[in-house]
């Protein structure tokens, strides 16, 4: 079985394509950070417009590097939401187009579903497992228990962990995107220097909040005035710091929850933030003070791909579960209302 995958719904144009035996046989991923950059933040439009300029030439190249023709593929499976509309659209239309052309089944696939099955792609984890989900747009704790079978523990009340990072590494003038720059500069910094808060700290639910935290870091920002290369530096790493103890106060209760259910024991996280080697470490340290083991999938299959979607399409169509070429692209899709039949 091979399969395509196109993904567009934020700021990355790709393409992959994969084998029902877990090869990555190509994934090719167009960055936009460039065009970004200047505005500290993806612009929807101009991602759009780069989706269009681009996609052709991307989906070609995924050919070109596995080695294989249109000819060749099973079906073709796109990202068909959530995200940014315009870039939704721009992939589902490519994907459909190529389904109709060689007559192969079409999987409209959610991007987060993309995330959420990549574990089982990159390591075999079998159902159920835990899944912390944490990425620009989106933050959420659920319990995966099938294809299409998921069960939100808990969620963000406010800003998702990605987009405080960017408005953190925003406010201190670093560069876009801003995970890997917070990341960065906290490697020279001091992380009990700033006392910053800890929404939600000791609370019951599964539940996060940061806007808090964002406000603190930005009048600290404020209070300091003219910021020295070490002034950043101690802020990522009190930030960063921060955010650990927030996830670990956050999964203590999910572990409970989903033990009180499951007896597996596995913790899967996925998403953008995923790819931060900190968090993964203060995240590998709780799971196994509960007896979890963490499964967190290679670093460039973390942030927004074609092989993750690729591979949602494979899972889905071993089930028999394909979508008429007339599924409408949406900006909101919860993982939650996934379609199992």
């Amino acid at each position: 079985m091979l399969l395509l995958g196109i993904e567009s719904s934020c700021d990355e144009t790709a393409a992959a394509l994969v084998t029902g035996d877990r090869k990555n046989l190509s994934n090719i991923v167009l960055s936009q950070n460039a065009a970004h950059a200047p505005y500290g933040g993806v612009v929807p439009e101009i991602a759009a417009r780069s989706h269009i300029e681009h996609m052709d030439a991307v989906v070609q190249h995924a050919f070109t590097e596995a080695g294989r023709s249109f000819s060749d593929i099973d079906a073709v499976a796109a990202t068909i939401g959530p995200g940014l509309i315009g870039g939704v659209i721009v992939g589902a239309m490519t994907g459909k187009a190529i389904a109709s052309a060689l007559k192969k089944p079409f999987i409209a696939v959610n991007h987060l579903e993309g995330h959420a099955l990549t574990a089982r792609l990159t390591h075999a984890v079998e159902f159920p497992y835990l899944l912390l989900l944490v990425s620009g747009g989106h933050c959420q704790i659920l319990a995966v228990e099938g294809v299409g079978k998921y069960t939100k523990l808990g969620g963000t009340l406010d800003d998702a962990l990605g987009e405080a990072f960017d408005k953190t590494a925003k406010l201190l003038g670093l560069g876009f995107p801003g995970g890997p720059q917070v990341e960065f500069h906290a490697k020279e910094g001091h992380p009990l220097r700033f006392s910053f808060p800890l929404p939600l700290k000791g609370r019951e639910g599964c539940d996060f909040s940061f806007s808090g935290l964002k406000t603190a870091v930005r009048l600290a920002v404020r209070e300091l005035g003219a910021l020295t290369r070490q002034d950043i530096a101690d802020i990522c790493a009190s930030f960063q710091y921060c955010v650990s103890l927030i996830l670990k106060d956050r999964m203590q209760h999910a572990f409970r929850v989903f033990s009180y259910k499951h007896q597996a024991r596995t913790l899967v996280v996925a998403g953008g933030v995923a790819a931060n080697h900190y968090l993964r470490h203060a995240l590998e340290e709780i799971a196994g003070e509960h007896g979890f083991t963490l499964v967190a999938p290679p670093m460039k299959l973390c942030t927004d791909n074609a092989a993750m979607i690729a591979w949602a399409g494979v899972e889905r169509l071993r089930l028999g579960l394909t979508n008429s070429l007339d599924t409408e692209p949406r900006a909101r899709w919860p993982l939650t209302e996934v379609e199992v039949s």
